[in-house]
């Protein structure tokens, strides 16, 4: 029996009761804390299960890449950035799987009227949406001069050309910029020729050693990029004009792997690392 008011002795076994009782509250925190970061995780990865699978490409044969799904962008104009690389159609050493990856070869060699060759694959006309999510697996090359891209342009180019109709850059990496990926979107009201355009970067050490994962995220109120689930640049629909907001049409995919030009070659080429290579895993669009 207690009497009220009565001191209880602090002997070494309340020492040891309290010191238990401390433990077992900091693991309860702990466990909350960890549960709360992985349902913050799962809701900005869950996105695509809950979708259904519309179209992909696990490049699980050998060869050119897959022609009902594929496309090439051909030329070496420069492409309105000074680059420096011929893009080639339907050439295994510029393109090609093997051992369920897609590899896209930038090489020095003279070709036709330029200097390095590369590949720019397109799904115009055999992949095109409106709102999704697209999950790319890939590995960047290496080297100063190099600029590889995920990214999507519209198919149709509703509201007229570049910038008005838009452009979605899911990944682009600058050679020069080893440990960065960059997200960015232009708009005729917001891009790289007037200083307005929208974007930001994210830093990986290992983004030409190891395979990660680009995502896009988008529907008719904003545009989401994650890297390997890790969200990290949004851009919202502002409900104004098409001069903010054209995505809403469809737009396609492209692969590629640029050589220099204004961006990729503010630093110079470093002619010795060629040939280099951006390979991907796999990509997957959820609707």
């Amino acid at each position: 029996m207690i009497v009220a008011g009565a001191i209880l002795p602090f002997n070494l076994n309340s020492k040891k009761i309290i010191m238990t009782m401390t433990i077992k509250v900091i693991l309860l925190i702990t466990l909350i804390s960890g549960c709360l970061s992985i349902s913050k995780r799962a809701q900005q990865s869950d996105a695509g299960s809950k979708r259904k699978l519309v179209w992909n490409d696990e490049f699980n044969y050998t060869g050119l890449p897959d022609s009902t799904k594929w496309s090439y962008n051909t030329g070496g104009n420069g492409w309105g950035n000074n680059e420096k690389q011929f893009y080639t159609r339907s050439r295994l050493q510029n393109a090609n799987v093997k051992n369920g990856i897609l590899t896209i070869t930038a090489i020095k060699e003279n070709y036709e009227v330029a200097g390095f060759t590369s590949a720019r694959l397109v799904s115009k006309n055999k992949g095109d949406w409106t709102y999704g999510r697209f999950e790319i697996k890939a590995k960047m090359p290496r080297g100063r001069g190099l600029w590889p891209a995920i990214w999507m342009m519209p198919t149709d180019g509703k509201y007229g050309g570049w910038p008005a109709s838009g452009e979605i850059d899911i990944m682009e990496h600058v050679g020069y910029l080893p440990d960065s990926v960059f997200a960015t979107v232009h708009t005729e009201a917001y891009n790289h020729t007037i200083g307005t355009q929208k974007g930001t970067n994210v830093f990986r050490k290992d983004l030409s050693d190891a395979f990660h994962v680009y995502t896009l995220d988008w529907d008719e109120n904003e545009i989401r990029i994650f890297i390997d689930n890790e969200l990290y640049f949004t851009y919202k629909n502002e409900k104004k004009t098409y001069r903010e907001w054209p995505f809403d049409q469809p737009f396609h995919l492209i692969l590629n792997v640029a050589v220099g030009g204004d961006w990729g070659g503010k630093k110079g080429i470093d002619e010795g690392v060629f040939p280099q290579s951006m390979q991907v895993d796999w990509v997957r669009v959820y609707q």
